[in-house]
């Protein structure tokens, strides 16, 4: 009975003694409860202000907001051809710059049947000639461009590891998702700089968020288009450049390619992507383009890095 007695005595006596930590550390709790509200509460609304109220709210036509023409690049990927294609239903008229004219040519004519836009095809190859250039400026001359778009193209999608790559393919990489995508911006900027208005759209992936095992050339080649399109836009927003940098997730096949992934609600078709990501032009800078992948990009950045890189190696099945 005197053990318990003294338990409860040296019990209130630490209590009383430590009461002003135990306030403290209420408060602290209390603090960090209400910035993680308040950090929810600010996602939901930049959530409903970027992908839902562009899409509810009528805007101006892209023609008047930007120009009547859009360059492409990277048009043999379904999300370029379905960018393409939703910028022509709205009107706009398409020059496709290309390495390979008959990967693309039925396509270039399907566009121009069904939406009666003009089309042109520019052959050239702006990996290591920039005297190509040559080409696409005389493509340009005299034609209202106010739209630029850049599409990775996935050569380095499936998981193998650099030494393993061959050197061909790895400066094949470099060179089209790098450097051809800067060169075409550097031709195509000077006319909407002179315009004062124009919209650079980079679309990468989401692989640029975070490591993945066995994708190193991927996730380097689509940070550096991210990081390329957020300053490109620091640089030149102010004139009336608006850069954007599009990181969407999985996205299914196209229905007019043979089905090689399941459509789902986070793996939408090109067309659904692209009808969502254009509505996006203008609002915001930085964005995955897709409600469903922005909920995926705010949970990826809750995972601590190595529980990612864990994670992926066994999803993967990589060691």
């Amino acid at each position: 009975m005197a053990a318990v007695d003294s338990f409860h005595l040296l019990y209130r006596e630490i209590s009383r003694s430590c009461g002003f930590y135990f306030e403290t550390l209420a408060v602290v709790g209390a603090l960090y409860t209400a910035s993680r509200a308040v950090i929810l509460l600010r996602d939901c609304c930049v959530l409903v202000r970027v992908h839902f109220l562009p899409r509810m709210i009528p805007s101006r036509k892209l023609t008047q907001r930007y120009g009547d023409w859009a360059v492409i690049y990277g048009a043999s990927e379904p999300v370029a051809q379905a960018y393409a294609e939703e910028l022509a239903r709205q009107g706009l008229s398409i020059i496709f710059v290309t390495q390979d004219l008959t990967a693309i040519g039925d396509f270039a004519r399907h566009l121009s049947q069904i939406y009666s836009v003009e089309i042109l095809l520019v052959c050239a190859d702006l990996c290591w000639d920039v005297s190509a250039g040559k080409s696409i400026r005389e493509a340009l001359r005299g034609k209202d461009v106010g739209f630029l778009v850049n599409c990775v193209e996935e050569l380095c999608a499936s998981p193998q590891s650099l030494i393993e790559m061959p050197e061909q393919t790895l400066m094949d990489v470099v060179a089209r998702n790098l450097a051809a995508a800067t060169l075409l911006t550097r031709l195509v900027l000077p006319g909407m700089v002179e315009r004062s208005k124009g919209a650079v759209v980079n679309i990468s992936s989401g692989a640029c968020c975070r490591p993945l095992p066995g994708r190193v050339t991927l996730t380097a080649s689509t940070g550096y288009l991210d990081h390329f399109s957020r300053a490109l836009h620091v640089e030149y927003g102010g004139r009336g450049i608006f850069a954007q940098s599009l990181i969407p997730f999985q996205i299914a096949s196209s229905k007019r390619q043979p089905a090689s992934s399941t459509e789902g609600w986070f793996a939408p078709t090109p067309e659904v992507y692209a009808r969502h990501a254009i509505s996006t032009l203008g609002v915001s800078n930085r964005t995955t383009g897709y409600w469903p992948h922005t909920l995926q990009y705010g949970l990826m950045r809750c995972i601590p890095e190595w529980i990612w890189v864990l994670g992926s190696r066994m999803f993967i099945g990589w060691s």
